[in-house]
Protein backbone atom coordinates (compact mmCIF):
# COMPACT_ATOMS: atom_id res chain seq x y z
CA UNK A 1 0.00 0.00 0.00
CA UNK A 2 1.53 3.41 -1.08
CA UNK A 3 0.06 6.91 -1.07
CA UNK A 4 0.04 9.36 -4.00
CA UNK A 5 3.71 10.56 -3.21
CA UNK A 6 5.23 7.54 -3.51
CA UNK A 7 5.73 6.56 0.75
CA UNK A 8 5.04 3.02 1.39
CA UNK A 9 2.41 2.41 4.50
CA UNK A 10 3.19 -0.36 6.76
CA UNK A 11 2.28 1.22 9.97
CA UNK A 12 -1.28 1.62 11.86
CA UNK A 13 -1.95 3.70 15.04
CA UNK A 14 -4.61 2.10 16.36
CA UNK A 15 -6.46 4.55 19.52
CA UNK A 16 -8.60 1.49 21.61
CA UNK A 17 -10.27 4.41 23.62
CA UNK A 18 -10.45 7.92 24.26
CA UNK A 19 -10.73 8.20 27.81
CA UNK A 20 -7.51 8.80 29.88
CA UNK A 21 -6.89 8.56 33.91
CA UNK A 22 -4.73 11.76 33.60
CA UNK A 23 -4.85 15.46 31.93
CA UNK A 24 -1.88 16.39 30.65
CA UNK A 25 -2.24 20.29 30.04
CA UNK A 26 -0.56 19.91 26.56
CA UNK A 27 -3.13 17.48 25.86
CA UNK A 28 -6.07 18.07 26.90
CA UNK A 29 -8.15 20.40 29.09
CA UNK A 30 -8.43 19.55 32.87
CA UNK A 31 -12.39 19.47 32.47
CA UNK A 32 -15.52 19.66 29.78
CA UNK A 33 -13.84 16.48 27.95
CA UNK A 34 -16.60 14.84 27.01
CA UNK A 35 -16.37 10.87 25.84
CA UNK A 36 -17.34 9.39 23.09
CA UNK A 37 -19.28 6.90 24.59
CA UNK A 38 -20.41 2.95 24.51
CA UNK A 39 -21.88 3.42 20.97
CA UNK A 40 -19.84 5.57 19.17
CA UNK A 41 -16.70 3.46 20.27
CA UNK A 42 -15.74 0.93 17.93
CA UNK A 43 -15.74 -2.55 19.37
CA UNK A 44 -12.80 -5.03 19.77
CA UNK A 45 -14.13 -7.19 17.40
CA UNK A 46 -14.59 -3.96 14.12
CA UNK A 47 -11.20 -2.83 15.36
CA UNK A 48 -9.76 -6.42 14.60
CA UNK A 49 -11.29 -6.50 11.13
CA UNK A 50 -9.90 -3.14 10.45
CA UNK A 51 -6.45 -4.59 11.55
CA UNK A 52 -6.99 -7.63 9.54
CA UNK A 53 -7.69 -5.52 6.47
CA UNK A 54 -4.48 -3.48 7.14
CA UNK A 55 -2.17 -6.17 7.47
CA UNK A 56 -3.00 -7.71 4.38
CA UNK A 57 -2.44 -4.85 2.46
CA UNK A 58 1.25 -5.05 4.23
CA UNK A 59 1.03 -3.29 7.09
CA UNK A 60 3.58 -4.89 9.36
CA UNK A 61 3.22 -2.49 13.23
CA UNK A 62 0.55 -1.82 14.75
CA UNK A 63 1.18 0.87 18.11
CA UNK A 64 -2.22 0.23 20.26
CA UNK A 65 -2.27 3.91 21.29
CA UNK A 66 -5.33 6.11 23.37
CA UNK A 67 -6.50 8.04 25.25
CA UNK A 68 -5.02 5.50 27.62
CA UNK A 69 -5.29 1.99 26.42
CA UNK A 70 -4.54 0.53 29.83
CA UNK A 71 -7.49 2.02 30.93
CA UNK A 72 -10.06 0.01 28.35
CA UNK A 73 -11.14 -3.42 29.67
CA UNK A 74 -10.01 -6.46 27.57
CA UNK A 75 -7.12 -4.72 26.01
CA UNK A 76 -4.74 -7.63 27.18
CA UNK A 77 -6.68 -9.89 25.12
CA UNK A 78 -7.22 -7.98 22.37
CA UNK A 79 -3.77 -7.34 21.76
CA UNK A 80 -3.53 -11.34 22.17
CA UNK A 81 -5.70 -11.66 18.88
CA UNK A 82 -3.78 -8.91 16.69
CA UNK A 83 -0.56 -10.17 17.70
CA UNK A 84 -2.11 -13.92 16.45
CA UNK A 85 -2.76 -12.45 13.18
CA UNK A 86 -1.96 -14.59 9.87
CA UNK A 87 0.64 -12.23 9.18
CA UNK A 88 1.91 -11.91 12.70
CA UNK A 89 2.63 -8.09 12.73
CA UNK A 90 4.27 -6.64 15.64
CA UNK A 91 2.46 -4.78 18.26
CA UNK A 92 3.29 -2.42 20.80
CA UNK A 93 1.60 0.29 22.81
CA UNK A 94 1.79 3.63 24.28
CA UNK A 95 0.69 4.36 27.59
CA UNK A 96 1.65 6.44 30.69
CA UNK A 97 2.44 3.90 32.55
CA UNK A 98 -0.17 4.15 35.58
CA UNK A 99 -1.43 1.18 34.99
CA UNK A 100 1.53 -0.70 33.63
CA UNK A 101 3.13 -2.42 36.65
CA UNK A 102 0.25 -4.43 37.46
CA UNK A 103 -0.36 -5.41 33.56
CA UNK A 104 3.41 -5.99 31.85
CA UNK A 105 3.67 -9.56 32.23
CA UNK A 106 0.19 -10.24 31.15
CA UNK A 107 0.63 -8.23 28.39
CA UNK A 108 4.09 -9.63 27.34
CA UNK A 109 2.24 -12.97 27.33
CA UNK A 110 -0.63 -11.74 25.00
CA UNK A 111 2.17 -11.01 22.21
CA UNK A 112 2.61 -7.54 22.92
CA UNK A 113 6.53 -6.03 21.78
CA UNK A 114 7.26 -3.39 23.66
CA UNK A 115 6.45 -0.49 25.19
CA UNK A 116 6.48 3.51 24.84
CA UNK A 117 5.98 4.89 28.23
CA UNK A 118 4.87 9.42 28.16
CA UNK A 119 6.86 10.99 31.30
CA UNK A 120 7.82 14.33 30.84
CA UNK A 121 8.80 14.64 34.75
CA UNK A 122 11.16 12.90 37.09
CA UNK A 123 9.92 14.80 40.36
CA UNK A 124 6.59 14.02 41.86
CA UNK A 125 5.07 17.82 42.38
CA UNK A 126 5.63 18.79 38.99
CA UNK A 127 4.16 15.27 37.79
CA UNK A 128 1.05 16.19 39.37
CA UNK A 129 1.11 20.34 38.14
CA UNK A 130 1.56 18.94 34.42
CA UNK A 131 -0.37 16.06 34.79
CA UNK A 132 -3.17 17.25 36.92
CA UNK A 133 -2.88 13.94 39.19
CA UNK A 134 -0.61 12.26 41.58
CA UNK A 135 0.89 8.99 40.10
CA UNK A 136 4.89 9.28 39.53
CA UNK A 137 5.73 6.51 41.57
CA UNK A 138 3.48 4.80 39.69
CA UNK A 139 5.23 5.35 36.30
CA UNK A 140 8.54 4.58 38.07
CA UNK A 141 7.23 1.17 38.80
CA UNK A 142 5.73 0.78 35.50
CA UNK A 143 8.85 1.29 34.11
CA UNK A 144 10.67 -1.22 35.94
CA UNK A 145 8.09 -4.08 35.30
CA UNK A 146 7.62 -3.39 31.80
CA UNK A 147 12.01 -3.89 31.70
CA UNK A 148 11.65 -6.95 34.28
CA UNK A 149 8.85 -8.14 31.69
CA UNK A 150 10.96 -8.12 28.69
CA UNK A 151 8.67 -5.13 27.00
CA UNK A 152 12.16 -4.11 25.50
CA UNK A 153 13.94 -1.82 24.10
CA UNK A 154 11.88 0.72 26.60
CA UNK A 155 11.21 4.24 24.86
CA UNK A 156 10.62 7.04 27.10
CA UNK A 157 8.73 9.93 25.66
CA UNK A 158 9.02 13.35 27.20
CA UNK A 159 7.52 16.49 25.85
CA UNK A 160 10.42 19.76 26.73
CA UNK A 161 7.86 22.91 27.70
CA UNK A 162 9.77 26.19 28.42
CA UNK A 163 9.68 27.11 31.33
CA UNK A 164 7.74 24.21 32.66
CA UNK A 165 9.95 20.97 32.65
CA UNK A 166 12.81 21.88 30.09
CA UNK A 167 15.30 22.47 32.38
CA UNK A 168 14.92 18.46 33.15
CA UNK A 169 16.08 17.31 29.63
CA UNK A 170 20.04 16.52 31.02
CA UNK A 171 18.13 14.38 33.85
CA UNK A 172 16.16 12.56 31.82
CA UNK A 173 19.36 11.73 29.64
CA UNK A 174 21.43 10.92 32.65
CA UNK A 175 18.72 7.80 32.47
CA UNK A 176 20.66 6.35 29.69
CA UNK A 177 23.81 5.66 31.87
CA UNK A 178 21.68 3.16 34.19
CA UNK A 179 19.34 1.83 31.93
CA UNK A 180 19.22 0.67 27.90
CA UNK A 181 16.48 2.66 27.74
CA UNK A 182 15.75 5.15 24.26
CA UNK A 183 14.46 8.11 25.63
CA UNK A 184 12.98 10.54 22.86
CA UNK A 185 12.29 14.35 23.25
CA UNK A 186 8.94 15.50 21.06
CA UNK A 187 8.53 19.15 19.92
CA UNK A 188 5.42 20.12 21.44
CA UNK A 189 2.97 19.95 18.98
CA UNK A 190 -0.29 22.50 19.07
CA UNK A 191 -2.83 20.17 17.16
CA UNK A 192 -5.41 21.92 19.16
CA UNK A 193 -6.77 24.86 21.12
CA UNK A 194 -7.64 25.19 24.69
CA UNK A 195 -4.60 23.64 25.91
CA UNK A 196 -2.18 24.91 28.92
CA UNK A 197 0.23 25.91 26.79
CA UNK A 198 0.86 27.10 23.08
CA UNK A 199 3.32 27.30 20.25
CA UNK A 200 5.24 29.93 22.36
CA UNK A 201 6.21 27.49 25.02
CA UNK A 202 7.62 25.05 22.42
CA UNK A 203 11.38 24.30 22.89
CA UNK A 204 13.16 23.53 19.61
CA UNK A 205 14.79 20.58 18.47
CA UNK A 206 17.87 22.50 18.54
CA UNK A 207 17.88 23.37 21.94
CA UNK A 208 17.36 20.09 22.74
CA UNK A 209 19.96 18.99 20.80
CA UNK A 210 22.52 21.56 22.43
CA UNK A 211 21.55 20.98 25.58
CA UNK A 212 22.45 16.78 25.01
CA UNK A 213 25.50 18.20 23.88
CA UNK A 214 26.87 19.64 27.28
CA UNK A 215 26.39 15.96 28.87
CA UNK A 216 29.25 14.21 27.14
CA UNK A 217 30.56 13.32 23.68
CA UNK A 218 27.50 12.77 21.93
CA UNK A 219 27.77 11.05 18.75
CA UNK A 220 24.68 10.19 15.92
CA UNK A 221 23.44 6.79 15.01
CA UNK A 222 22.27 6.17 11.69
CA UNK A 223 18.92 5.28 10.89
CA UNK A 224 18.40 2.60 8.83
CA UNK A 225 15.03 1.78 6.92
CA UNK A 226 11.91 3.21 8.09
CA UNK A 227 13.29 4.25 11.32
CA UNK A 228 10.26 6.34 12.49
CA UNK A 229 10.69 10.15 13.04
CA UNK A 230 12.79 10.30 15.85
CA UNK A 231 17.03 11.34 15.15
CA UNK A 232 18.83 9.25 16.97
CA UNK A 233 22.09 9.75 19.19
CA UNK A 234 24.40 8.06 22.12
CA UNK A 235 25.89 9.66 24.98
CA UNK A 236 29.55 8.07 25.15
CA UNK A 237 29.34 5.02 28.13
CA UNK A 238 25.65 5.16 28.17
CA UNK A 239 23.69 1.93 28.19
CA UNK A 240 20.95 3.32 25.81
CA UNK A 241 20.33 6.03 23.45
CA UNK A 242 18.43 9.58 22.96
CA UNK A 243 16.31 10.19 20.18
CA UNK A 244 15.06 14.05 19.22
CA UNK A 245 11.66 14.00 17.03
CA UNK A 246 11.83 17.43 15.45
CA UNK A 247 7.62 17.20 14.67
CA UNK A 248 7.67 21.05 13.78
CA UNK A 249 10.66 22.59 13.09
CA UNK A 250 12.14 19.94 10.89
CA UNK A 251 9.30 18.04 9.84
CA UNK A 252 10.04 14.11 8.98
CA UNK A 253 7.10 14.00 6.52
CA UNK A 254 8.87 12.77 3.85
CA UNK A 255 8.95 9.46 5.78
CA UNK A 256 5.26 8.95 6.68
CA UNK A 257 4.97 5.12 6.67
CA UNK A 258 1.49 5.37 8.68
CA UNK A 259 -2.42 5.70 8.98
CA UNK A 260 -3.91 6.35 12.01
CA UNK A 261 -7.48 5.22 13.26
CA UNK A 262 -9.51 7.37 15.94
CA UNK A 263 -11.02 5.03 18.47
CA UNK A 264 -14.51 6.03 17.02
CA UNK A 265 -13.96 4.81 13.47
CA UNK A 266 -12.44 7.37 11.58
CA UNK A 267 -9.25 6.90 9.58
CA UNK A 268 -6.62 9.60 9.63
CA UNK A 269 -3.88 10.20 7.12
CA UNK A 270 -2.14 12.48 8.94
CA UNK A 271 -1.83 13.29 13.02
CA UNK A 272 -1.83 17.32 11.87
CA UNK A 273 -5.13 17.24 9.40
CA UNK A 274 -8.46 17.95 10.08
CA UNK A 275 -8.96 15.36 6.94
CA UNK A 276 -10.83 11.83 8.22
CA UNK A 277 -12.68 9.19 6.35
CA UNK A 278 -15.67 7.37 8.06
CA UNK A 279 -14.84 3.85 8.48
CA UNK A 280 -17.31 2.73 10.99
CA UNK A 281 -20.19 3.33 9.19
CA UNK A 282 -18.92 0.90 6.71
CA UNK A 283 -18.27 -1.17 9.29
CA UNK A 284 -21.67 -1.24 10.40
CA UNK A 285 -23.31 -1.14 7.55
CA UNK A 286 -21.99 -4.75 6.53
CA UNK A 287 -18.93 -3.98 4.54
CA UNK A 288 -16.87 -6.66 3.18
CA UNK A 289 -13.08 -7.30 3.84
CA UNK A 290 -12.53 -6.12 0.15
CA UNK A 291 -14.33 -2.78 0.65
CA UNK A 292 -12.34 -1.91 4.08
CA UNK A 293 -9.39 -2.06 2.08
CA UNK A 294 -10.36 0.04 -0.11
CA UNK A 295 -11.31 2.64 2.26
CA UNK A 296 -7.48 1.90 3.98
CA UNK A 297 -6.64 2.70 0.34
CA UNK A 298 -8.27 5.50 -0.05
CA UNK A 299 -6.68 7.15 3.23
CA UNK A 300 -3.07 6.52 2.48
CA UNK A 301 -3.95 8.32 -1.36
CA UNK A 302 -5.46 11.25 1.12
CA UNK A 303 -2.38 11.64 3.15
CA UNK A 304 -0.81 15.20 2.32
CA UNK A 305 2.68 15.94 1.23
CA UNK A 306 3.24 17.33 4.22
CA UNK A 307 2.18 18.72 7.96
CA UNK A 308 1.42 22.82 7.39
CA UNK A 309 2.27 23.55 11.57
CA UNK A 310 4.33 26.86 11.69
CA UNK A 311 2.73 27.90 8.55
CA UNK A 312 0.41 31.28 8.12
CA UNK A 313 -2.42 29.21 6.97
CA UNK A 314 -2.45 26.31 9.77
CA UNK A 315 -5.75 26.39 11.62
CA UNK A 316 -5.48 24.17 14.85
CA UNK A 317 -8.23 21.18 14.36
CA UNK A 318 -11.23 20.54 16.69
CA UNK A 319 -9.84 17.16 17.90
CA UNK A 320 -7.55 16.94 21.26
CA UNK A 321 -4.60 14.60 21.13
CA UNK A 322 -6.31 11.82 22.90
CA UNK A 323 -9.25 11.51 20.40
CA UNK A 324 -7.02 11.43 17.53
CA UNK A 325 -4.70 8.70 19.26
CA UNK A 326 -1.42 10.53 18.98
Amino acid sequence: MKDSFGRKIEYLRLSVTDRCNLRCRYCMPEEGVTSVGHGGILSYEEMLRIATAATALGVKKIRITGGEPLVRKGIVDFIGDLASLPSRPEIVLTTNGLLLAGLADKLKGAGLARVNVSLDTLQAERFETITRRPGLDRVLDGLRAAEEAGLTPIKVNMVPIQGVNGDEIEDFARLTFSHPWEIRFIEFMPVSGGLGYDSENRLPASDILHTLENLGELSSIERKGPAGPARLYKLAGSLGRLGIIPAVSSHFCDECNRLRLTSDGRLRPCLLSGEEIDIREALRKGASDQQLQVLLRDAAMAKPEKHRVGEDDYQKGKRGMQEIGG
